[in-house]
């Protein structure tokens, strides 16, 4: 049974649109299953779902003449004279498709949802064929109340986290420690035990090699690709040092900024840049990396319990919108800033002395709320859990 994701909620205000619905994220992360999931919600039978990983699918879209591809829809069961809805998973296989889904909503006014792994290859195709055809949106991994509703369990979590009490708080946090070792992706959390989590980890990595690329990628050296992203992987939270990375991978710096462009593009990793306001005293452009998912970050890496909690944090707030960092030349950090007026600060086990140090440079910076999100249960006031972001 397919189960809803949060997403859905955003998606279904534009159902009944003229505009093309277009789904992205990195593979594996549920992207069919949503769209499968919209699929059985739309009461109508004037619909066709097609994989176009699948050849013989792409071939339906191989004509030049649109009016023959047109046609083989017809075919395949379309009444073009009525509503009609087209569902198009996996679409960076056939570079030609937005100037089709142009020409079908134009012509038709076919309504399609489509899917794609790689923003990297869509924002190029679709700059042009389908301005103000289309609405983006960008699915992640599972956050934790998606979490909580894949493994059916019964907690629900307050709206009010100050509610929580510590007996409360061992009960989820029992729940939330395998989501930080495992991760969000749906078939990993579906799994039963450790051995088939780590397994669907590995698949999931080896897919997005493979797939991403090898073959989408087109890289001539791709030895050196492998080895950056588990040279990233190591680094996770931690500052991009452009120059020592060039070195140990005998790359030249453009090349470099190419690769890493790519993997940001196909969602695998996330670089953030630092809150600038005032130019004296901040440590700017060097980004910090982020991996798209704990799981995969703890089953490469095996990082620390601290950084493993932090890049948790970081892939939930990501959603949220706009992530920064902020690092003064003293040294002192704060690990993020969301939408610039929200500083969040990560730690497993907060102190009374953190919570005042933050709210001082906060203040300073003319940000208006500051949050410290524990992983531990804490007796302090305005503390955030790890499980709430």
């Amino acid at each position: 049974m397919l189960k809803e994701r949060l997403l859905y909620n955003q998606i279904k205000k534009y159902i009944d649109s003229p505009e093309a619905i277009v789904v992205t994220g990195m593979r594996r992360v549920g992207k069919t299953s949503l769209i499968r999931f919209i699929y059985d919600k739309i009461d109508s039978d004037n619909k066709i779902f097609l994989d176009l990983e699948n050849p013989l699918n792409q071939k339906y879209f191989e004509e030049e003449s649109y009016e023959k591809i047109k046609f083989t829809l017809e075919i395949l069961g379309i009444d073009f004279t009525k509503k009609s809805f087209l569902f198009l998973d996996e679409i960076q296989m056939l570079r030609n498709l937005p100037s089709v889904v142009k020409y079908l909503i134009d012509h038709y006014k076919v309504k399609c949802f489509l899917t794609g792994s790689a923003s990297y290859y869509l924002k190029n195709l679709f700059s042009e064929s389908l301005v103000g055809r289309k609405y983006l949106f960008e699915l992640f991994p599972l956050n934790f109340k998606e979490f909580l509703l894949f493994k059916e369990s019964n907690i629900n979590l307050p709206d009010n986290p100050k509610t929580i009490s510590k007996p409360i708080f061992n009960t989820i946090s029992n729940l939330f420690e395998e989501y930080l070792l495992f991760g969000g992706f749906p078939e990993v959390v579906l799994k039963k035990n450790t051995g088939e989590k780590k397994k669907s980890l590995e698949d999931i990595f080896t897919s997005y090699f493979q797939l991403e690329i090898l073959k989408l990628g087109d890289f001539r050296r791709n030895k050196i690709i492998r080895d950056l992203i588990l040279l990233l992987m190591q680094r996770v939270g931690a500052k991009l040092d452009i120059k020592k990375l060039s070195k140990e991978l005998s790359v030249s710096r453009p090349t470099l900024y190419q690769y890493l462009s790519f993997l940001e593009g196909t969602y695998l990793i996330k670089t953030i840049k630092p809150f600038s306001k005032g130019k004296d005293i901040e440590v700017r452009k060097i980004p910090k990396v982020y991996l798209c998912d704990c799981g995969l970050a703890n089953n490469f890496a095996k990082l620390d319990e601290g950084t493993l909690f932090e890049n948790n944090i970081f892939q939930n707030l990501r959603i949220k919108g706009e992530v920064n960092y902020y690092q003064r030349k003293s040294g002192f950090e704060i690990d993020f800033i969301l939408n610039r007026d929200t500083a969040i600060e990560v730690k497993i086990n907060p102190s009374k002395q953190d919570l005042m140090k933050l709210s001082k440079i906060t203040s300073e910076l003319g940000i208006k709320k500051a949050i410290i999100v524990s992983k531990r249960y804490s007796d302090l006031e305005n503390i955030q859990y790890g499980f709430f972001i």
